[in-house]
């Protein structure tokens, strides 16, 4: 059996990003972890799953300004790549007619731009069963107040998953997106802001089984898609809500 490849995660320390670190750590592959700018966050993590006896190369990389820090990162690592999470994502969140250009230009750098460079960089390095991981989120599929920029690329990041899929299948590599319902991490916290406390309210009412999801909830369907018995789904959405998305009440004061 060959050594497991690298798994690189945009936004690996903290949140969604961090909880699939500690999953594929376990399943045995070095990981590679970006992060901005919370330096104690990043060290805590990697020092996490190196009690693991996960392999961890963190970088920092503001994705706005391009993905430069994590290609020369890759180019000094002669590993195959099995595993490439686009997860990191940032916005202004704000109605769509107060929007500036440097907000377009951020929020579409991190989420479009980076994720061309990334998946042209990696791909070349992966083998057949590569996988490759967008994430998404319920603004690309319905109205969330201030949400408009971040969902308009969101929405732009589900079809280049498609595209892509359809490109790199015949070299075996798949590529899927995971659509989250409402999960709770420091960026929820921090797009709810003072209201956090009654978005988790009205969530979990709004949601059968009475919660939102913790990010381990989705480091787990993302786990399973890199999973071999995988094999056959490519190109989705996969939303992993646990039923919420059926309900019309996440948003409604009465929930």
């Amino acid at each position: 059996m060959r050594a497991r490849g690298v798994a690189v995660i945009t936004g690996g320390t903290k949140g969604i990003g961090v909880a699939t670190a500690h999953r594929l750590v376990a399943d045995g592959h070095p990981v590679m972890l970006t992060y901005r700018r919370d330096e104690q966050a990043a060290h805590a993590a990697r020092r996490l799953l190196e009690k693991q006896g996960g392999e961890v190369n963190l970088v920092r990389c503001d994705l706005s300004e391009g993905p430069a820090p994590v290609l020369e990162a890759l180019a000094s690592d002669a590993r195959t790549i099995d595993i490439l999470m686009l997860n990191a994502a940032a916005s202004a969140f704000k109605p769509l007619a107060e929007l500036k250009q440097h907000h377009v230009a951020k929020t579409f750098g991190i989420t479009i731009g980076a994720m061309i460079e990334l998946v042209n960089a990696a791909a070349p390095r992966m083998t057949a069963g590569g996988s490759i991981i967008s994430i998404s989120g319920g603004d690309s599929m319905r109205h969330i107040p201030g949400h408009g920029l971040l969902g308009g690329a969101k929405a732009a990041l589900e079809a280049l998953t498609k595209y892509y899929a359809v490109e790199l299948a015949p070299r075996g590599i798949r590529v899927n997106c995971v659509l989250p319902g409402p999960v709770a991490t420091d960026s929820a916290r921090i797009w709810a802001g003072e209201d956090y406390e009654s978005f988790l309210r009205r969530a979990s009412a709004a949601t059968p089984a009475g919660r939102i999801a913790d990010p381990g909830d989705i480091a787990a369907v993302i786990r399973l898609l890199c999973q071999p018995d995988a094999r056959w789904i490519n190109g989705q959405v996969v939303v992993a809500d646990g039923g919420m998305f059926f309900s019309d009440r996440i948003f409604t004061e009465d929930a």
